[in-house]
């Protein structure tokens, strides 16, 4: 859903944010794409942008926010990192998207069969990707203590993991900012959980969240 100005952007709630992912994904799935003149989106955003939501996905390659939800140039921030964990200058680019650049939502997505989750899972080390792995550990720790007959290194485990993690995260950016939970709490701003299927191109959206307007 192209914004074109900043009162169009103004105007826009949360929930109806939430609705322009949601049937962007239908789209997606059903092979029916609305944005396809890339050219066109490069001349119409090049003065300005004015995104609706910030989504924090993971880096693989078959999760680009802007394809499965059908966004076009200037629709949407997209921010990427290995198992879309979160780090001060992540929060730091959510409070830039909503404070100063007016999205209305805030998306956490996570997918199945995520390689950075089963490394943390399998406890792997290497380099840098030690620490960001570390910041998986809450929701690994949290699945063994509750699915006890699982192997955590198995499939559904990994899968349970990535679930709990959007879950968690969701809780740390409003933990970690007083900008955005300002924001949160006066309804200024949605947060959402959601929950890629590379099986099938299809998103549940597994935890969404709004506050009235005051």
């Amino acid at each position: 859903m192209r914004l074109h100005n900043i009162e169009d952007q103004k105007s826009l709630t949360p929930q109806l944010a939430l609705s322009f992912l949601k049937e962007g994904n239908k789209r997606f799935v059903e092979n029916l794409k609305a944005h396809s003149n890339l050219l066109e989106q490069v001349n119409s955003t090049k003065e300005n942008q004015f995104p609706f939501a910030i989504i924090l996905s993971c880096i693989d390659s078959r999760t680009s926010a802007e394809l499965i939800f059908d966004q076009g140039l200037g629709d949407i921030f997209s921010t990427r990192i290995a198992g879309n964990v979160l780090n001060e200058d992540i929060i730091g680019s959510m409070e830039f998207a909503c404070k100063l650049a007016g999205s209305k939502l805030i998306m956490v997505l996570g997918h199945s069969h995520c390689g950075a989750i089963t490394g943390a899972c399998k406890g792997a080390k290497l380099g840098h990707l030690t620490n960001l792995l570390a910041k998986v550990e809450p929701s690994v720790a949290y699945v063994k203590e509750n699915h006890k007959d699982l192997n955590i290194e198995s499939k559904e485990a990994v899968d349970l993991v990535a679930f709990h993690n959007v879950e968690y995260t969701i809780d740390h950016i409003l933990n970690s900012s007083s900008v955005l939970k300002e924001m949160y709490e006066g309804g200024e701003i949605g947060i959402v959980g959601a929950f890629y299927k590379v099986e099938t191109g299809e998103v549940d959206f597994v935890k969404e969240m709004f506050r009235e307007k005051k």
